[in-house]
């Protein structure tokens, strides 16, 4: 094993975090940072890690980190207080590399979740998450969406961020008309012209795509005018609205196994 990092000005700490920072500087890399035992574990799982920075005890408390094809840097407790995104450091970081779906996995999808605006890493990393939980193919991030690989964003999709397919556009009602056109169904989660969820159907033989909008402003004209039709939740009185994770976790579920 390689000798400890104690400081925190070591360059390899800086580099790691501004990975952990900032989303541009992961795209440059082509490097992503995964923070803590049970996240890097299921990271390797689907990616390659290229460096693990662990804290002794850390270490021996999770003897399967030993398992993973990469380099392992000993960092003391102060350095391992620093890489943490958290309060409470877990004592374990990776670094591993960003995933690249083929675009054929798109192509191929009969199940989507697109978002548009979702600006809070936890309702993107929910939102993954529970596409993955429903059988969804496939993951398309409008732009203003949360970084998909920030800690906040990975932690909150429990490592599905890294198993699904996420892909990016930079135009979401160009991309949706794409899906519409090899006979995929769009809908937006959207109350202008909205038909009740009991009675917006199943029968999508094309495949379906939800379309969720952002938190506060929910889905542009542009992406609404861009889908089939809008569809609402059904919702008592006693609630106004649902939040962006929710809502669409509802939807996903609704919509599981249609166009399989």
């Amino acid at each position: 094993m390689l000798s400890p990092i104690t400081s925190r000005e070591n360059d390899k700490i800086k580099q790691a975090c501004r990975l952990r920072d900032a989303d541009a500087a992961r795209r440059q890399a082509g490097l992503f940072f995964a923070e803590g035992p049970k996240l890097c574990l299921e990271a390797a799982k689907a990616c390659r890690c290229l460096a693990l920075y662990a804290t002794r005890p850390a270490l021996e408390h999770t003897p399967a980190l030993a398992s993973l094809d990469a380099v392992t840097i000993p960092v003391s407790d102060p350095v391992a207080d620093k890489l943490s995104s958290t309060k409470n450091s877990q004592g374990v970081f990776g670094l591993f590399a960003l995933p690249v779906p083929a675009p054929a996995l798109l192509a191929a999808a009969r199940r989507i979740l697109a978002l548009e605006c979702v600006q809070d890493p936890g309702n993107v990393g929910t939102l993954i998450r529970s596409a993955a939980a429903f059988g969804f193919d496939a993951v398309l991030l409008g732009p203003g969406c949360a970084a998909p690989y920030s800690p906040r964003t990975l932690r909150a999709s429990m490592g599905a961020a890294v198993r699904m397919p996420v892909f990016e556009t930079a135009d979401l009602p160009a991309a949706l008309g794409t899906l519409r056109a090899r006979g995929m169904t769009c809908l937006a989660a959207a109350l202008r012209g909205a038909v009740s969820l009991d009675a917006a159907g199943r029968n999508f033989p094309g495949g379906v795509c939800v379309v969720i909008g952002s938190e506060g402003q929910g889905l542009t004209d542009a992406a609404i005018d861009a889908c089939d039709r809008a569809v609402r939740i059904p919702m008592t009185d006693l609630a106004e609205s649902l939040n962006a994770a929710v809502a669409g976790s509802v939807l996903l579920w609704h919509f599981r196994g249609v166009g399989g």
